[in-house]
């Protein structure tokens, strides 16, 4: 029998206490595709995720194994809170930040797969994000060429997951994020697609549904 995980919410007074693991998380999955990251500093790791700490609405859902230990965990804060990049499609677009959440990181040791995580990943950023007061969530996905040279055989993409969650593909709303590529040994700009839905009864804006 395979033990369940216990999820909790860990706001912006707690986020210290568990930032150097997911930091250890991040540089162990998102090494994997589609990602292909090579990060392998954990002071580098720190600071990128500094963004959450200086969020006072930030939250992160914790996963645990039966032992306490953490093996998984999953970020959200107001959009407007995030660094430039996630910001820019959306001010462009004239919209106001204050009404989107962004869920950030979902990291999730592989043994621990297969038990739900993804599902309370998403339930519980969409309630931290309705606490906040958030009518949107938001979140954006690496493109990769269906032809990329270390795509693995057989692999799906999650856009069916995603979909069954009530998140649809935003149009033409993009961003570009670098960060340092197996491989290649420096840095290399990526593409990131934003999916998003609403957390209420009031709609996705317009302007967010149209292909430009």
């Amino acid at each position: 029998m395979i033990n369940p995980l216990s999820f909790e919410i860990c706001r912006a007074g707690r986020l210290a206490e568990i930032i150097d693991d997911l930091a250890r998380l991040r540089i162990a999955i998102f090494r994997d595709w589609p990602y292909l990251y090579d990060g392998a500093d954990p002071v580098y790791e720190r600071r990128y995720l500094e963004v959450y700490l200086r969020s006072p609405h930030a939250a992160a859902i914790v996963a645990r194994d039966d032992g306490g230990r953490i093996v998984g965990a999953s970020t959200c804060l107001p959009l407007a809170d995030e660094a430039a990049p996630m910001r820019a499609p959306f001010e462009v677009r004239g919209q106001d930040l204050r009404r989107f959440f962004y869920f950030g990181e979902s990291v999730l040791l592989p043994a621990c797969r297969g038990r739900g995580a993804g599902v309370r990943f998403f339930a519980l950023r969409e309630e931290a994000a309705r606490a906040a007061g958030a009518d949107f969530a938001v979140f954006c996905a690496v493109h990769r060429p269906p032809d990329h040279p270390a795509r693995p055989a057989g692999w799906v993409p999650l856009d069916g997951f995603w979909a069954r969650r009530g998140y649809a593909r935003l149009p033409g709303l993009s961003c570009t994020y670098p960060w340092k590529e197996v491989g290649t040994g420096h840095e290399v700009p990526h593409r990131l697609d934003f999916w998003g839905r609403a957390l209420g009864a009031v709609p996705l804006p317009e302007q967010l549904l149209e292909d430009r």
